[in-house]
């Protein structure tokens, strides 16, 4: 029987909402009770093991903080976890607890030195659990500026179930986002004599009008195509309904692409409206079709289902490898509209299934 749903139930299990130590503790010990792999924990509370050494390495790549709970996910202040009808129940189970502990029972139990392998394998099998991805990529951020840059990475994020129900995809490209507020200044003055000063409001709303007429990119990555979206989410101004308002801000939220950007510094040219750019999650992008093939065929042995190359809507840490030089693919049991849910869930044969996929991507890669 696999370990993977006990590891999971063991994992999701330890509150990592607002400390993720307790977790990295669990998922530091296991590594080194379960394998002879070279384990670390940096200045950050990110867990990385590596077995092997050499210039070229793969790395199975996830994160152990999750978002806040819902009060019927827990139980006497502990994260509550059940099994029901196949599908394990709780916070974290599909984002990303569950593909986690896939990944670290593929780390330990992969057949590294395959006769299979290419003529010229990756030399090195990492995997990586990093910290603060759902505060913007705290932990994957701080491992890239201390020098984790693998060349290849499969990012256990949710691939499950966007070709076709309970298929496990391939996501080649991952839409960014950029979120920024739009700042317009004015005047105050009595509402009864407008004309007396400026109106950030009306200067809001102009800016808002040129949002409203910008093109968005689009493009390709590996036949898949991603058009990006911009949207104004939130304004608020004025004090109150006899004054005119000389303030007034509205935000921003832009989904990208790899490539260009929506041209939202365009806004600036309305008199007395600024533009800042509050938080940057970048697009993802797979630039070696050789390595998402052999994912794919990875994929394709681990099920009975077809599975296909992808794109996802979403964010993840891949964007910040792939933006750091790392050749990236997600690839994970998560299924749309599971992630950050009161019922979140994640499929028991699924998370088997991820853990054949990511030992036969390292089995194929790693000599």
């Amino acid at each position: 029987m696999s370990d993977v749903p006990d590891l999971t139930r063991r994992l999701v299990s330890i509150p990592s909402h607002e400390d993720e130590s307790a977790a990295g503790d669990a998922i530091e010990s296991w590594l080194r009770e379960e394998t002879d792999a070279t384990v670390e924990r940096d200045g950050s509370g990110n867990v990385i093991a590596r077995r092997g050494s050499g210039p070229r390495s793969l790395a199975l790549v996830g994160h152990h903080d999750v978002v806040a709970p819902a009060d019927e996910q827990t139980s006497d202040g502990e994260y509550a976890i059940e099994e029901r009808d196949g599908r394990l129940y709780g916070r974290g189970t599909a984002d990303m607890k569950g593909s986690l502990a896939a990944a670290m029972v593929a780390f330990r139990d992969a057949d590294l030195g395959s006769p299979d392998a290419p003529a010229d394998p990756v030399d090195e099998l990492v995997f990586a659990s990093f910290v603060g991805e759902e505060e913007g990529g705290v932990g994957a951020r701080a491992a890239i500026d201390d020098g984790f840059r693998p060349d290849y990475a499969v990012v256990g994020e949710g691939s499950t179930g966007y070709s076709a129900p309970g298929v496990t995809d391939v996501a080649v490209a991952h839409k960014g986002r950029r979120g920024s507020t739009i700042h317009a200044s004015g005047e105050s003055a009595h509402a009864s004599e407008p004309e007396a000063g400026e109106n950030a409001v009306y200067r809001a709303c102009d800016a808002v009008d040129v949002v409203r007429d910008l093109d968005v990119p689009e493009t390709t990555v590996l036949g898949q195509e991603l058009r990006g979206s911009v949207a104004v989410t939130e304004i608020e101004g004025g004090s109150a309904w006899n004054v005119i308002p000389e303030a007034c801000e509205a935000t921003v939220d832009e989904r990208t692409v790899p490539g260009e950007r929506v041209a939202l510094e365009r806004v600036e040219s309305v008199a007395g409206v600024e533009w800042r750019v509050d938080q940057d999650l970048p697009p993802m992008a797979c630039d070696d079709a050789a390595f998402a093939e052999t994912v794919l065929a990875a994929a394709t042995d681990a099920q009975d289902g077809t599975p296909e190359r992808v794109a996802k809507p979403h964010a993840t840490d891949a964007g910040w490898l792939a933006a750091a030089g790392t050749t990236c693919v997600v690839c994970g049991a998560a299924e749309p509209g599971e992630a950050h849910t009161a019922t979140e869930s994640a499929d028991v044969e699924v998370l088997d299934r991820c853990e054949r996929l990511y030992r036969r991507v390292a089995e194929a890669l790693v000599g």
